[in-house]
């Protein structure tokens, strides 16, 4: 099988070369594996040109083995650009061996969790590790294909042209979008994760008002909700399957889906058990975290001291999740705190679906924010988006991470 070998310098604290020429390449040739390119990528979008243009030139339509070293957004870039390239036939399956070179990479800490005291540099190479064993597995990724269309116009008018974005990680709106987008005039102040605890503490008073629909995936055929008193995830009471789509109303305070990973960093476990999801054999699920200012009990209006009040509540959320996922477990008393026991509302909604569609208030700029991996992405006026878990066509297509 061909191995590539590309690298993002730029990627995180930008020390992706030397970790490849120090470790990585070493490490190949001490297996006797030898690259049919080693390359960095100069430009956004590189990547998958390299990949592009290797694959053109071979006649043989077989998988190829890659050994990335970026963030999760380079290889976001990689799957969009394979996906954009007119062509007859499915690409032949790209397989991954990853080395984490960005700022929180999700993927690789969800297939590949820390441990303390851990090596830091053995720790990057577990993927390539895998990979010159020979002795490994190759997971297969599903994706989440997020569609922006434009509003509906009557005919004969033709409507605007949809934008198509597909994350292996992460699609949201709400919060989680605002700070994607705030974090990146940060990045060359501070490389590091703490930008996004800055962007956070800039956006968390803010709701977002929108409409939301909520979509059944195939095999329970309705949309699921985590029961914390069950540890599992029970029909939602509003999902049946003569009537399975969910629809929810606003605001939202914070709305984010992932596929593939539990975190979003090492230790943010915001989806705690998403990764049941890549142990089911071609099934693909999205799962959903949602925060309703109106589940809150002591709710009463919407009002800038109603929004800084309920903005301590975010962050214990968010605080939460560093805590091993504990937020999904948190419930409402009845004066509103937030409490780990009774039989109050809980605080988060951890949905799994097989999709949702997401149409913003008009007046409401920030709502009309959508993030796939890191790409912000924007909602036209009077349009809508919408976020559809996808699996891998057959075992010969798609992406996969060597484990």
């Amino acid at each position: 099988m061909p191995v590539l070998v590309i690298y993002n310098p730029v990627s995180g604290d930008r020390s992706a070369k030397a970790l490849f020429f120090d470790h990585v390449l070493p490490l190949l040739h001490q297996h006797n594996v030898t690259p049919e390119k080693v390359v960095a990528t100069e430009s956004s979008g590189h990547v998958g040109r390299i990949v592009a243009d290797f694959l053109a030139s071979s006649t043989d339509h077989e998988p190829i083995s890659v050994v990335l070293g970026s963030g999760d957004g380079t290889l976001h870039e990689l799957i969009n650009v394979l996906n954009s390239i007119p062509s007859s036939k499915p690409l032949p399956r790209i397989h991954l061996a990853l080395v984490p070179a960005g700022t929180a990479n999700a993927l690789y800490a969800s297939i590949f969790p820390p441990s303390a005291g851990e090596d830091p540099v053995e720790y990057k190479l577990k993927s390539v590790r895998a990979f010159v064993s020979g002795n490994h597995r190759s997971i297969p990724l599903n994706l989440a294909v997020n569609v922006i269309s434009p509003p509906h116009v009557p005919p004969p008018n033709k409507p605007g042209p949809k934008q198509v974005s597909i994350s292996a990680v992460v699609a949201s709106t709400a919060l989680h979008a605002s700070i994607l987008r705030d974090s990146e005039a940060l990045r060359a102040s501070d490389p590091s994760i703490e930008r996004f605890k800055t962007a956070a503490r800039q956006n968390i008073t803010r709701w977002y008002y929108a409409s939301v629909k909520l979509f059944p995936r195939k095999g329970p055929e309705v949309v699921e909700v985590y029961d914390p008193q069950a540890r599992s995830f029970v029909p939602h009471e509003a999902s049946n399957e003569d009537d399975p789509i969910v629809d929810l109303i606003g605001p939202f305070a914070y709305f984010l889906s992932t596929v593939n990973v539990d975190r979003l960093e090492p230790a943010f476990r915001i989806t705690p058990q998403a990764k049941e999801i890549l142990e089911e054999k071609g099934s693909a699920a999205l799962d959903l975290i949602i925060v309703r200012p109106m589940r809150d009990p002591s709710y009463t209006m919407d009002s800038e001291e109603t929004r800084k009040a309920f903005a301590e509540k975010v962050g214990a959320v968010l605080g939460a999740a560093y805590q091993d996922g504990a937020h999904i477990s948190l419930r409402y008393a009845d004066d509103g705190s937030i409490v780990t026991e009774g039989d109050g509302p809980t605080v988060v909604e951890y949905v799994r679906c097989g999709g949702w569609e997401w149409e913003p208030d008009d007046v409401d700029e920030p709502a009309h924010l959508v993030c796939a991996d890191g790409e912000i992405l924007t909602i036209p006026t009077e349009g809508k988006a919408t976020c559809t878990a996808a699996t891998p066509m057959n075992d010969k297509t798609g992406f996969a991470i060597y484990a």
